[in-house]
This record gives C-alpha cells, structure tokens and sequence, in this order.
C-alpha cells in the first residue's frame, strides 16, 4: 500500500511517501522544511506567524502526497502542539487547509512510534535497543521490559534547551529518571533518531549532500560527539552554517541538542550510538497502512 505521512516537529514539518509491504517501509520520496512551529514553546503559545508558515508547508505536503497516488495518509504532531494552549487554533487551521484532522501524539505515543520505526529499518533491533529520539521540544526514549515496551517522553529538546539556555546540570536533572533506569541496561544497544542525530552522523563524514543510505546505520562514539560538540561551540552560528552535514536552519540549536545527546549517552553509561534514518514517519506509515 502507498501511504503519506507529514510529522509536525517543534522545530521542523517532514514528509514521507513510501510503500508498505507488511512490515517493510520503502521510501519514495521525502522532504523537511524548518517551520520552527515550537517557537517561544515554554510560554504554552504557539507563534502566530510559526502556525501559518508550518500550516502552509503541510498545505504543499498533502498536494504532493495527493499528485504522487498515497491510497492513505496522515498528519501527526509532536510536543509543540500537544503543549500549546492554542492548539485548537493550530488544528483547525489545518483543517481548513487540508481537510485533516491533525493527529495530536502522546510522548508515549511518539516514542512508540519512534520505536516501529526503527525497527522496521534496522532488523533484528526489536527487543534489543533503547531508542533516542531528540526533538525540538522533547526527547523520547522507548526499550522492552519484561511486560512489554516503556516509552518515556521527556521535556528536553533542542529548540526549548536554547530558548531557556538550560545549564547541563538542568537538563541532567530532566533526562535523569530515565538515564538512571537504562544504567542498569546495559545490554540494549543505543539508537538515536531525529534531527539532531542524523545532522551529527552527517557533519562526522563531512557531508555536503544529506545521504540516508550513509547515516543510516552510522555509529556514532561518544568521543567523536564531544569532538564535534567542542567543534560547534568554538564556532559562531554564521560559521556552523557552512559547515558539511548541518542544515543552515539548524545552526542555531544544534549545540543544544549535541548537548541532550552528550549528557544522556554518558548518564546511561553507554559509548556509542548507532544513527537510525528511519524513525516517527516510518512508524506512523506502519500503522496508516495497518501493518
């Protein structure tokens, strides 16, 4: 079945076109824009002028899903939305453009989103990985247990930690309920996914043209990160712009989220990452397709 799916970020609005067979997603086609919809997220308002540029983008998104034959599709939104006061406003905005109602994720519902995805696009990772998914306005974690998968969303995410400047005290503080219990886990295998993640495996091999085939799957150690964190933070945002493998957009916030990266990776005890390119939208086509 060929299904679309738009995710609405806090910091940016993606798009997945992609063919369901059970539980394989091939992807046709794909596409981001920084919407920046999380902005000012800790006053719990969404940012007029955020709501109509993220609301025009996902507008241009469905045309495309429509133009390229997705029998199914959804709109899915994250942490920004789920928090605002004015969400209704946000949906219904939506609505009027597209006719979609906007699906408003859970964090648990994200992070076990976050998880199919996976591993659907790493076999073998099921019951042996911890997922990471850093976004704009939260941090998701998702691992087996012994009565079934634990997903944890947590309020630490690249756009909220710059806006606030958190100190690294801070967010330890935030990621430490969970890091404490994935300690004692030391047999689940790292995997992190979202913005933050694939920009680091794209800026360690120096890429001027973003390739999934080559971040996904990439290990990540947690030496080379505090390389590239040191590296980012001796540069202003104007220089991080030209750098190979970081998205201009994301100049401005990626230390913070290198930062979330950096301090959970060390409070879980764990070396290295594996990077995954499938992640939420791979998940959400799973379950548009009833797979």
């Amino acid at each position: 079945m060929r299904v679309g799916v738009i995710d609405i970020g806090s910091n940016s609005t993606r798009m997945l076109l992609a063919d369901v067979r059970g539980r394989a997603v091939v992807p046709l086609e794909a596409d981001m824009a920084t919407t920046r919809l999380g902005r000012g997220i800790a006053g719990g308002l969404l940012d007029r002028y955020a709501m109509e540029k993220t609301a025009a983008v996902v507008q241009a998104f469905r045309e495309r899903l429509d133009a390229a034959g997705a029998e199914k599709a959804v709109v899915a939104a994250t942490a920004a939305v789920r928090e605002a006061k004015n969400a209704g406003e946000f949906v219904g905005l939506v609505r009027r453009r597209t006719g979609d109602t906007v699906l408003v994720l859970s964090g648990e519902e994200e992070a076990s989103f976050g998880y199919l995805g996976v591993t659907a696009g790493l076999p073998g990772m099921e019951g042996k990985a911890v997922t990471m998914d850093i976004g704009g306005g939260s941090t998701e974690f998702a691992w087996p247990n012994s009565d079934g998968l634990r997903h944890v969303s947590l309020p630490a995410g690249a756009v909220r930690m710059t806006e606030r400047d958190y100190t690294d005290g801070e967010i330890l503080d935030i990621l430490s309920g969970v890091t404490g219990a994935l300690k004692e886990r030391p047999e689940l295998q790292l995997v992190g996914i979202g913005g933050t993640m694939t920009t680091l495996a794209a800026v360690a091999q120096g890429l001027k043209v973003y390739d999934p085939r080559l971040v996904h799957g990439y290990v990540l150690t947690r030496a080379k990160i505090a390389e590239i964190l040191d590296d980012l933070r001796a540069r202003t945002v104007e220089e991080r712009r030209r750098m190979p493998g970081l998205q201009p957009e994301r100049a401005d916030i990626i230390v913070a989220g290198v930062r979330i990266c950096l301090l959970a990776m060390g409070a879980m005890a764990k070396t290295t990452v594996t990077v995954s390119d499938y992640d939420i939208l791979h998940g959400l086509a799973l379950r548009v397709a009833g797979s």
